[in-house]
C-alpha cells in the first residue's frame, strides 16, 4: 500500500548535524551480519559497552529482541525476512538521525536486503560488519540449540542449513570470530570508527 498523497514530511528544527555536535561524535549504523552462532550479538554488546564507557551515545538493535516486539508478526519465509530487515533499517535510520551509533545484529542473510538498508543511509553512515565464522564452528557452539533443531527438521528455512546465507561482497569490516578474541574484535571496530573520524 502506497502512502497517501495527503502525507507530508515534517522537518525538524534540530538537524542530525546538530545532534552529532551535541553527542561529540558522528552517528552511523554498524550492521553486524553473519550466521547464527557467529557471535554477532555478543560482539555488538561488547562494542556498545566500550562506547558507553567512553560516554558515547549508542544503542543495540538485536534480531531476537526486535522479534519480541516490533516484528513479532513476522515469520521466517523470504518475504517476512525481507520485511524484517526493511523495518529494522527504518528504525536504525531514526536512531542515526537522533545522533547515535546504532549496533544492529541481524543474520540478514540476503545481500539484496542489506543493500536496501545501505541505500537508506548516506555513504559513510552504513558500516557492514561481517562476523565471519565457519558453519561447523557455529554449529558446535549452537548457543540456542537451533542447529540441532534445524538438523531434525524442527525449524524450517534455517539459515545455513535449509536456507542460504549470502556473504557480503565488500564489507567495511570483517571479524573472523573463530580466530579473534572479543577484545581484538572490539579494538578493530573502534579503530575503524576512529580512522573514519566517526569518533
Amino acid at each position: 500500500m502506497k502512502n497517501s498523497n495527503h502525507i507530508t514530511w515534517h522537518h525538524s528544527s534540530v538537524t542530525k548535524k546538530d545532534r552529532n555536535l551535541l553527542s561529540g561524535h558522528k552517528s552511523c549504523v554498524l550492521w553486524f551480519t553473519g550466521l547464527s552462532g557467529s557471535g554477532k550479538s555478543t560482539l555488538a554488546n561488547a562494542v556498545d559497552y566500550a562506547l558507553f564507557r567512553n560516554a558515547l551515545r549508542s544503542y543495540i538493535l538485536d534480531g531476537d529482541n526486535i522479534r519480541h516486539g516490533l516484528n513479532r508478526d513476522l515469520r521466517f519465509g523470504p518475504e517476512d525476512r525481507k520485511e524484517n530487515i526493511r523495518r529494522i533499517g527504518e528504525v536504525a535510520k531514526l536512531f542515526v538521525d537522533s545522533g547515535q551509533i546504532v549496533l544492529s545484529a541481524f543474520i540478514s542473510p540476503f545481500r539484496e536486503d542489506r543493500e536496501l538498508v545501505r541505500n537508506m543511509f548516506e555513504s559513510d553512515e552504513f558500516i557492514e560488519v561481517y562476523v565471519k565464522c565457519p558453519i561447523q564452528v557455529c554449529e558446535d557452539r549452537d548457543p540456542k540449540g537451533l542447529y540441532k533443531k534445524a538438523r531434525k527438521g524442527e525449524i524450517p528455512e534455517f539459515t545455513g542449513i535449509s536456507s542460504p546465507y549470502e556473504m557480503p561482497s565488500h564489507p567495511e569490516i570483517v571479524i573472523e570470530s573463530d580466530k579473534m578474541s572479543i577484545e581484538e574484535s572490539v579494538e578493530k571496530i573502534i579503530a575503524y570508527l576512529q580512522d573514519k573520524k566517526i569518533l
